[in-house]
């Protein structure tokens, strides 16, 4: 499922700082990352399933594996784990309505303190 509209689309951050802000709604980069890519994850784990919420983001500017970028973030997601094939994020997914509610105050509460030390 994207998260349309949430005005995360063409926010630009300095890595460091963004993985800061990101830790503080428990999104995690760990390891997910390559050169010119970032990936934030937070878990969900439901009666109805495991599901994670995720924002995207790539370098416009530095190296990731230097720990100095400039990353543009990108639309939102919620999939739902299947083991063992993975993350699923299709429309035909079915998402608890208390967890979409609860992932779209986290990206509304983030999207402020992102804005705040975003780039222009």
């Amino acid at each position: 499922m994207k998260f349309e509209n949430t005005g995360f689309e063409g926010l630009k951050a300095d890595l460091r700082r963004l993985d800061d802000v990101m830790l503080e709604y428990g999104l995690v980069r760990e390891s997910q990352w390559d050169y010119d890519r970032v990936t934030y994850d937070r878990k969900f784990e439901l009666n109805e399933g495991v599901f994670y919420l995720r924002v995207q983001g790539y370098a416009v500017e530095g190296d990731v594996g230097a720990n100095k970028a400039l990353v543009q973030l990108l639309t939102p997601l919620l999939g739902k784990y299947y083991y063992p094939h993975g993350v699923e994020y299709g429309e035909g997914e079915n998402f608890p309505k208390s967890l979409v509610t609860q992932c779209e105050t986290i990206l509304t509460n983030l999207k402020e303190e992102i804005s705040a030390i975003a780039k222009k």
